[in-house]
């Protein structure tokens, strides 16, 4: 499969919001509880400061996409934020690691100077794994931070890369 990143379009939209909402409905990743309707989903990712979707070249189907915004505002306004999704239907093909360095690129061409993740789950070992090999930094640990789909409490763990 080829994989290209592509900058939102409105056409991305309705596979944006299944893959979103598919994330959300599993509990583990996403801080965000609500799922995504057309509404909401168009106001979603519109308020982002830069989407992407993961395109299979061959077929046109959105197979995953990123978010990119502020982390904060004013004096911390230069570290960014992102967060990523792929299809369940497509993962395994590296198109996370399409997405990250993607975002890396289009966070320096909007002048950001760092992205950081705030709260990567520290059992989502293969977003750990992938973000390590591109040269995130982990910043520590944060018992107990993030509530799974179960009601049990997970660590976190926030990183950082300079761009």
């Amino acid at each position: 499969m080829k994989i290209e990143i592509e900058a939102y379009r409105e056409e991305h939209l309705p596979e944006m919001i299944r893959i979103w909402n598919e994330v959300v409905e599993e509990g583990i990743a996403f801080p965000q509880e609500e799922l995504l309707d057309a509404r909401t989903g168009k106001e979603f990712f519109e308020q982002q400061t830069y989407n992407a979707a993961a395109v299979n070249a061959d077929t046109g189907e959105v197979c995953g996409l990123y978010i990119l915004h502020p982390n904060n505002v004013g004096r911390c306004g230069h570290i960014c934020n992102a967060s990523y999704a792929v299809s369940s239907r497509c993962r395994g093909q590296h198109i996370g690691k399409a997405l990250v360095s993607d975002c890396l690129i289009q966070g320096r061409r909007l002048g950001f100077t760092i992205l950081q993740f705030n709260a990567v789950v520290a059992s989502n070992v293969h977003a750990r794994h992938l973000y390590e090999r591109l040269g995130f930094i982990q910043l520590g640990t944060i018992p107990k931070g993030f509530r799974m789909k179960d009601g049990h409490y997970e660590d976190i763990c926030p990183y950082y890369h300079t761009l």
